[in-house]
C-alpha cells in the first residue's frame, strides 16, 4: 500500500480553484496516482494520470533558484527527461522520497534533470535562504526553485505534497505521482521515454552544468545538529549532517564520537559504524548504553557506552510497509524515528513517519504502535484513535503524562499514559495542520510554528518552537505561552540571544541545552536569567576523518619537490584566513607533521595541539642525505570575528617531497595554505 501523501488539499493560498484542464491533478481520494510507460497510455486505468500531448507550462519570471547560477527554464532542457518535484521542506513525506529521486539521478545522471518546485506550507519555508538551508542539510543536488506564492503549483495543479509530474524530452507532461514510493512507479516510465527518445535521435545527453550551494562552503565542527541529550555530566549530542553522535563534558570536552561520518548503515565499532541522520537519543535503564533513532535508516542504534559497539536494537535498516504493524524489533520496519524518552524498561518512539508514537519494550526485544491510528490529524480520543501529526519529540513530566511536539499541527500536545484520559492539546491548534503563526497566548488561541523539541520540567514544558527560532515556556496546568528567548532567526549570546531554527532542547539543573540547527551549535541558556552562551567544543579534531578515508572532508595540498641542506632547519606553515574570521582562541587546532624516512625527523615537542595559534607556525626538523615525503595533517579552528563561538574547521593533508643534498641551499621549508571561502 502506498503512503498517503502529506497533506491532499492547501487552505492557505486557496488553491480550490479547478486546475487548468490540461493537467489531472490527485484528489483525497487517490493520494498516489500511478503514471503509466507512454506506451500503454490508450489503455490506462481511470485513476491515472496521462497527457502525453500537452505542454508543460513553463517557469515563471522572477523566481529564487538554487543549486544553479542561473533560472532554468523548460525550453533549455528539451532532449532530457524532466521530473518536477512539489515539496516543502517540514514535510516527512517530502522528506521520504529524497532516496528515490537520488536513486534515479545516479541511473539517469545525464537523461534526466529532476527539478525542486518548493512550494511551502509554512510562513518561514518561504524564505529562501531558509530554503538553502534545508538544501544543504539534505545535500540535494537537483536545482530548486522557490515557489512561494504557488505560481508553479497552480499552474500544474498539484494538490499534495509530495507530487512529482514527468515531463518528456519533447517538453509535454507525461503524467504525476503523489506521494511515496516513486522511484517504483516512476522509473519505468523513464526509461520508456529514454527508450522512445533515443530511438528518435533527440535525447540530449548533455550534463547539465551546476553550481551547487555546498560548492566552496567552510566545513563546520557541527552540522545541523538535529537534537542534544544530557545525562548527568554526559553531553549527547545528534551532530545529523555528519552523521554521527559526539559525547562530551557539559562544558565542551569531546570524550567519544561515534560514527564513521559515512551516510551509510552499518554496525561495528566507534569508527567504523555509520549513522544516517541521527536525531533523537536516550540512555538506557542501566546507564550504559545510548538509543538513537538513526532516522534516515528507519531504525534505532544502541551505543555500548563502556566498548563504543554500535548494534541495531529495532529495524531493518529500510523504511516499513504500509499500514504500520509491531513485532519482533529486529524484524519490524520503522517509518523515520525522530525522538526517544526512556519509560522504565521501554522507550517510547516518536515515529514521525507514520505520525504515530510506539513503544519499544527493552525486556522482550518488541516493539508496536503506542499512540495514534497512522492517520494524520490533531483528533484527540483514546490512545489508539487519536490521529497525530508527525510528531518529533517526546518528553515525561514523571506525573503519567507524556508530552510531543506536534510539529506539523504546530502544537504540544500530550498522551495519558497513566490512566484512561487519551490524548489532549496542550497549547498550539487543535483545528487543523494549517492554523500556525507565532502568538502567545492560553492553550489553543496561542500558536506555535513546527516545534520540533520539548521538554517537561515539572509545572513547566519548554518547547523549541522551531520556525519560529524562538524557545517558549509553557504552563503546563492551564497551557499558557510565552517567548522566553529568541527572535528573528539569528545568531546572538548572552541576555538577549537569537536561534536559528532550533530542533532539540534538553534541561538539566535550570539550564536548557539547545541543538540550533542552522548555526550548526549547541547553546545553553540559564531558565533563571535568560542568558544564553554557545558550547566550543575541544578535542573533536582528534576524532576527524584523515585524508585516508573516504569521509575525509579536507583539502589535499600536492606541493612541488623541495630541495633543502642537510643539518637542522625548519619548516614555517603560514595559514591565510580570510578577512572578518580569525583563529578561534577558545578551540584547539592540530598540527602533525611526519615523514617516510629518516632523512627528515622533527622534533615532536613543537607537534599536536596549539590553542590559538598565531601564524607563521614554525617546527623544527633536522635534514640528513636522501629523500623523504613530507605529510602534514593540519585541523585549523576558526571563526567570524563577530560570532566566535561558532567554530569551522580546515582540515588539509599536505604532501611534500623533499630531497636533501649538498647543493641545497637553505634549511627552511616554507608551505602556505589559504583558506578560501566561497562569495555569497
Amino acid at each position: 500500500m502506498v503512503a498517503a501523501a502529506c497533506t491532499t488539499s492547501v487552505q492557505q493560498p486557496d488553491l480550490s480553484s479547478d486546475p487548468p484542464p490540461s493537467i489531472a491533478t490527485s484528489t483525497p481520494a487517490t493520494p498516489s496516482t500511478s503514471l503509466p510507460a507512454r506506451s500503454t497510455a490508450p489503455e490506462a486505468p481511470e485513476h491515472v494520470s496521462y497527457a502525453g500531448t500537452l505542454a508543460a507550462p513553463e517557469f515563471p519570471d522572477g523566481l529564487d533558484w538554487l543549486n544553479t547560477d542561473r533560472p532554468l527554464a523548460l525550453a533549455e532542457l528539451r532532449g532530457k527527461v524532466v521530473m518536477l518535484d512539489f515539496w516543502t521542506y517540514g514535510c516527512i513525506n517530502c522528506i521520504h522520497i529524497i532516496p528515490d529521486l537520488e536513486r534515479l539521478e545516479q541511473e539517469y545522471p545525464n537523461e534526466l534533470v529532476v527539478i525542486g518546485v518548493h512550494s511551502a506550507k509554512f510562513d518561514t519555508e518561504r524564505n529562501t535562504e531558509n530554503i538553502r538551508q534545508v538544501v544543504l542539510r539534505y545535500g540535494l543536488e537537483h536545482p530548486v526553485v522557490n515557489d512561494g506564492d504557488f505560481a508553479v503549483w497552480e499552474s500544474y495543479g498539484a494538490r499534495a505534497w509530495p507530487t512529482v509530474f514527468v515531463i518528456d524530452p519533447a517538453g509535454n507532461v507525461s503524467g504525476y505521482h503523489a506521494g511515496e514510493n516513486v522511484y517504483e512507479v516512476v522509473e519505468p516510465v523513464i526509461a520508456s521515454l529514454v527508450a522512445e527518445f533515443e530511438d528518435e535521435g533527440v535525447l540530449d545527453r548533455t550534463p547539465l552544468d551546476l553550481r551547487l550551494e555546498s560548492e566552496g562552503l567552510p566545513e563546520t565542527v557541527l552540522s545541523f545538529p538535529g537534537k542534544v541529550t544530557v545525562d548527568g555530566d554526559r553531553l549527547f549530542i545528534a551532530d545529523t549532517n555528519h552523521h554521527r553522535i559526539v559525547r562530551a563534558t557539559l562544558s565542551g570536552d569531546v570524550q567519544a564520537v561515534y560514527g564513521s561520518g559515512a551516510e551509510d548503515y552499518a554496525d561495528g565499532p566507534a569508527g567504523a559504524a555509520a549513522f544516517d541522520e541521527p536525531q533523537g537519543m536516550a540512555v538506557g535503564p542501566t546507564g550504559d548504553v545510548l538509543y538513537v533513532a538513526d532516522t534516515g535508516n528507519h531504525s534505532i542504534r544502541a551505543i555500548d557506552l563502556v566498548s563504543g559497539e554500535v548494534t541495531t536494537a529495532a529495524g531493518t535498516g529500510q523504511q516499513g510497509t504500509y499500514p504500520p504493524t509491531g513485532g519482533d524489533a529486529a524484524a519490524t520496519g520503522l517509518h523515520s524515528p525522530w525522538d526517544l524518552e526512556l519509560n522504565g524498561d521501554s522507550l517510547f518512539v516518536a515515529m514521525a513517519g507514520t505520525h504515530q508514537i510506539w513503544e519499544f519494550d527493552l525486556t522482550t526485544d518488541s516493539i508496536a504502535p503506542y499512540v495514534g491510528s497512522g492517520a494524520e490529524g490533531t483528533e484527540n480520543s483514546t490512545l489508539a484513535t487519536s490521529t497525530l501529526a508527525q510528531p518529533s519529540s517526546l518528553s515525561l513530566d514523571g506525573g503519567g503524562r507524556l508530552y510531543f511536539a506536534d510539529s506539523e499541527s504546530s502544537s504540544v500536545r500530550w498522551a495519558d499514559i497513566a490512566g484512561s484520559e487519551g490524548v489532549h492539546t496542550l497549547a498550539g491548534t487543535d483545528q487543523g495542520l494549517f492554523e500556525f503563526g507565532d502568538q502567545d497566548g492560553v492553550g489553543t488561541e496561542a500558536l506555535l510554528q513546527h516545534p520540533l523539541g520539548v521538554v517537561a520540567d515539572g509545572a513547566v514544558v519548554w518547547v523549541a518552537d522551531t520556525y519560529n527560532s524562538k524557545l517558549k515556556k509553557i504552563d503546563a496546568q492551564n497551557g499558557t505561552v510565552a517567548t522566553f528567548a529568541g527572535a528573528d532567526a539569528g545568531w546572538r549570546d548572552g541576555p538577549d540571544p537569537l536561534f536559528y531554527e532550533p530542533g532539540g532542547i534538553d534541561l538539566a539543573d535550570g539550564v536548557l541545552y539547545v541543538a540550533d540547527t542552522n548555526n550548526h551549535s549547541i547553546r545553553t541558556v540559564d531558565t533563571a536569567t535568560g542568558e544564553a552562551a554557545t558550547i566550543v567544543f575541544r578535542g573533536i579534531e582528534e576524532f576527524l576523518p584523515d585524508a585516508d578515508q573516504d569521509t575525509y572532508r579536507g583539502t589535499i595540498l600536492d606541493l612541488e619537490p623541495a630541495v633543502v641542506a642537510a643539518g637542522r632547519g625548519t619548516l614555517t606553515l603560514q595559514v591565510e584566513i580570510p578577512d572578518g574570521y580569525k583563529v578561534n582562541p577558545d578551540a584547539p587546532s592540530r598540527f602533525e607533521w611526519s615523514a617516510d624516512s629518516p632523512s627528515v625527523t622533527f622534533d615532536p615537542a613543537g607537534l599536536g595541539v596549539q590553542v590559538n595559534p598565531a601564524f607563521p607556525l614554525q617546527f623544527t626538523a633536522d635534514f640528513s642525505s636522501g629523500a623523504a615525503a613530507i605529510t602534514g595533517d593540519l585541523s585549523i579552528v576558526y571563526c567570524d570575528a563577530d560570532t566566535q563561538a561558532i567554530c569551522l574547521i580546515e582540515q588539509v593533508r599536505v604532501n611534500l617531497p623533499v630531497r636533501v643534498a649538498a647543493e641545497g641551499a637553505t634549511r627552511d621549508i616554507t608551505v602556505t595554505h589559504r583558506i578560501v571561502l566561497p562569495d555569497l
